[in-house]
Formats: structure tokens, C-alpha cells, sequence
């Protein structure tokens, strides 16, 4: 059971890198104002999601302590990213504070999984 938790964090470590790196991508044209929802970041988010009820399931199952504040937290952030990036996927220039929201709110993800013990 292990290995196949581990292979679901590494799927999830993708799905951030995913989401991350496709708003890495975007910095240059945000600069110039035409920054947009790369299809990496939905599905990258999409990812995450997945991958992190599948993660809570298998700890479930082999009955580890989980911290559903943390867990509900990481979850109400992930959906507020999906929430954006989903609505203005098909737009051809995403306003400023969106993308940064998105960006920013990843990191914050980011942080809390690795720092909220």
C-alpha cells in the first residue's frame, strides 16, 4: 500500500508543477497584459484534486490521523483556484488580479501542505 501512496504523491507533486509552471510561463505575457489560462493549469489542478481525495481515501484506509482542518483548508484553496481558472479558461487575456490570485493562492497551497503540521 505504500508504493501505491507514493505513486499518488508523486501524481500530485505533478499536478502542481503542472498548475505552477504553466503560470511561470505566463509572467512574461502578464507583464504586457495578455496573460491567459494555459490548459496545463486546469489540468494540473485537476490533478491536484484528484489526486489529493484518492491520497485522503488511502490514508483512511490504512488508518492514519489526517487533519481535517488542513485537509478542508487545502481543499477550499484548490477550489477557488479551479473556480478561476475554469471560468476564464476560454478568455483570450485574463485581467491581472486573476492571475495573480491563481499564482499566489498555488504557493499558499503549496505552504500550507508543507508547513501546517
Amino acid at each position: 500500500m505504500d508504493v501505491v501512496t507514493k505513486v499518488f504523491v508523486g501524481l500530485h507533486i505533478i499536478g502542481i508543477a503542472s498548475l505552477l509552471g504553466g503560470f511561470l510561463t505566463q509572467l512574461k505575457p502578464m507583464g504586457a497584459g495578455n496573460a491567459r489560462f494555459v490548459p496545463a493549469m486546469l489540468h494540473g489542478a485537476l490533478t491536484m484534486l484528484v489526486t489529493g481525495v484518492i491520497l485522503v481515501g488511502l490514508n483512511q484506509a490504512q488508518d492514519h490521523s489526517l487533519n481535517n482542518i488542513k485537509l478542508g483548508v487545502k481543499l477550499a484553496v484548490l477550489v477557488v483556484i479551479l473556480g478561476l481558472v475554469y471560468v476564464k479558461r476560454d478568455e483570450e487575456k485574463v485581467e491581472k488580479p486573476f492571475f495573480l490570485a491563481v499564482g499566489l493562492l498555488t504557493v499558499v497551497n503549496i505552504f500550507i501542505a508543507l508547513l501546517w503540521t
